[in-house]
C-alpha cells in the first residue's frame, strides 16, 4: 500500500501486458487544476418532456469514472488514473492511502496501445453513517504466479472498501475484499460497476477481458456479474453455490456478459437492470436474474470489430436469457440511473443511460421489461459520458470522461 501527499486545492466556492506504457499508479499531485465551478455550459435543452439546462459542478479532473455521495452531501470522484477525490463545499481532496491500481499514464484506449484499466466505480455502503464504508472497484497489477496463459503478466478487477480518516485527506482501515482470478492480460473490459441491493450483499459486474470464451466457464468469474458479502465471500444463497461438479465459482450470480457498465436497481421491483457493451455494434440492455446466461460469446448481435464477421451461432440459443433491448450500431453504453426525482415528474422511473462513443444520454421509457420509447439527449454536446447517477438533491448528475473535465448537472431551466 502506498501513501502519498494529500494534494488540498483552495477552489471557488459552488454549490498490462509487456509493451504498454503501464504504470501502477497512486496517489499524487493533479495533473490538472481541479476546482468547484457553478458554471452553466448549456443554456436551454429541450427534451420531449420539458426543457432543461446543464451546469458543470467540477471542473479539471483528468478522466472521471464514476461518482457517490455521502450522506452530509460530501462527493466523492474517482478519476481513472489511480485517483479518488472528496469535494467538500469550495475544497477538493486528493485522498491519500488509495490501493495501488493498474492504469495507463496517458489514459489511452486498448486500440491505441493503451489499457482500459485504473481506478473504476466508487459506491457508499447503505449504512454508511453506522459503519463508515466506502467500496471501489479498480484493474489490480497482476501476480505472474496467478496467470495460467503463457502471458507473462495479467491483471485483474478488484473491490476494496476502505473509511475516511477524520479529516477527510486519506482513506483508512483498507481492505481487499475480492480480486478476480486467474489473472488476465489484454487490459480491457474490467466493467467493475458496483451496486448495493440493500441484502447485506453487493454485485460487481466483471468483463470479459477481451477474452470472450471464459464468459461462458463456470469456473472462472470472467464476464459474469459476482454477487459478495458485505464483508467479502460468496452469498451464501448464490445459484452456482454446491451445484455439481462442485468447482464452480460461489461468487458467480450471472454468466455470458461480454462488458457491463451500467448496474441499476429498479425503484419499484428492485429487479438488477444492466447496460452491456457488444463488439462492432449489439450492445444490450439487460434485466439480469440469478443463474441467468446471457449468451457471449455464443449468442450475439454484431459482427467482430476487424473483420465484421458475425460472432457466435445467432441471435437467441436455447438456456440463453435475451436482452430487454438492444442497438445495431455501437452506443458504447456506460452509467444507468432510473430517475426518482421531482424535478421532471414526466420523467419518473424512466431509465438514463450514458454513452460512450455516441456522446450522448439515452432515457429510455419502460413498460415492466420492455422498452416502449427512447429519447436520445445531448448529442456531441459534452463529450464521452462514463456515469449517470441521481444525487442526494434530486438532480441527474454526468461525468465526462475526457482529459481535463468533470461532473455536470441537469437541472429544470424553471
Amino acid at each position: 500500500m502506498a501513501n502519498a501527499l494529500p494534494v488540498r486545492r483552495s477552489l471557488r466556492f459552488g454549490p498490462a501486458a509487456p509493451g504498454l506504457a503501464l504504470a501502477l499508479l497512486t496517489a499524487g499531485p493533479a495533473m490538472a487544476d481541479v476546482s468547484v465551478v457553478d458554471e452553466e455550459v448549456l443554456s436551454s435543452v429541450d427534451s420531449e418532456e420539458g426543457s432543461f439546462r446543464v451546469v458543470k459542478t467540477v471542473d479539471g479532473l483528468d478522466f472521471p469514472w464514476s461518482v457517490a455521495w455521502l450522506p452530509d452531501g460530501r462527493m466523492l470522484v474517482t478519476e481513472r488514473g489511480g485517483h479518488i477525490n472528496l469535494v467538500d463545499g469550495d475544497e477538493v481532496v486528493r485522498l491519500e492511502n488509495v490501493p495501488d491500481v493498474h492504469a495507463d499514464e496517458e489514459q489511452k484506449t486498448p486500440l491505441l496501445g493503451g489499457s482500459q484499466g485504473g481506478m473504476l466505480d466508487i459506491a457508499v455502503h447503505p449504512d454508511y453513517e453506522d459503519n463508515g464504508w466506502i467500496y471501489f472497484s479498480y484493474s489490480a497489477p497482476g501476480d505472474p504466479d496467478n496467470v495460467t496463459t503463457d502471458d507473462e503478466y495479467g491483471t485483474a478487477t478488484a473491490v476494496a472498501r476502505a473509511r475516511l480518516n477524520d479529516d477527510g485527506t486519506a482513506l483508512e482501515d483498507v481492505e481487499t475484499l475480492y480480486t478476480q482470478s486467474p489473472n488476465h492480460n489484454p487490459g480491457r473490459h474490467y466493467a467493475g460497476r458496483l451496486l448495493f441491493p440493500g441484502d447485506g450483499t453487493f454485485f460487481l459486474s466483471i468483463g470479459d477481458r477481451g477474452l470472450r470464451a471464459p464468459s461462458q466457464d463456470l469456473t472462472d468469474p470472467t464476464g459474469s456479474i459476482i454477487r459478495l458479502n458485505e464483508d467479502g465471500g460468496a452469498a451464501e444463497d448464490n445459484p452456482f453455490v454446491g451445484v455439481a461438479p462442485g468447482n464452480l465459482r460461489p461468487e458467480i450470480w450471472s454468466f455470458g456478459h461480454r462488458n457491463n457498465q451500467g448496474l441499476a436497481l429498479h425503484p419499484e421491483t428492485g429487479e438488477l437492470w444492466v447496460s452491456e457493451h457488444g463488439p462492432r455494434g449489439g450492445d444490450m440492455l439487460r434485466q439480469v436474474n440469478a443463474g441467468e446466461n446471457h449468451g457471449w460469446p455464443q449468442v450475439t448481435f454484431a459482427g467482430d470489430y476487424s473483420t465484421g464477421a458475425k460472432i457466435g451461432i445467432g441471435q437467441e440459443a436455447p438456456g440463453v436469457t435475451p436482452p430487454v433491448y438492444w442497438w445495431e450500431d455501437s452506443r458504447a453504453p456506460s452509467g444507468l440511473a432510473f430517475y426518482t426525482g421531482n424535478d421532471f415528474p414526466e420523467w419518473q422511473n424512466n431509465l438514463f443511460m450514458g454513452s460512450l462513443s455516441r456522446q450522448q444520454v439515452h432515457r429510455l421509457v419502460l413498460d415492466g421489461h420492455e422498452v416502449v420509447h427512447e429519447e436520445v439527449l445531448l448529442t456531441n454536446e459534452l463529450g464521452r459520458i462514463r456515469d449517470v447517477r441521481q444525487g442526494p438533491d434530486g438532480m441527474l448528475y454526468l461525468l465526462v470522461e475526457e482529459e481535463n473535465d468533470g461532473v455536470y448537472r441537469i437541472e429544470p431551466t424553471d
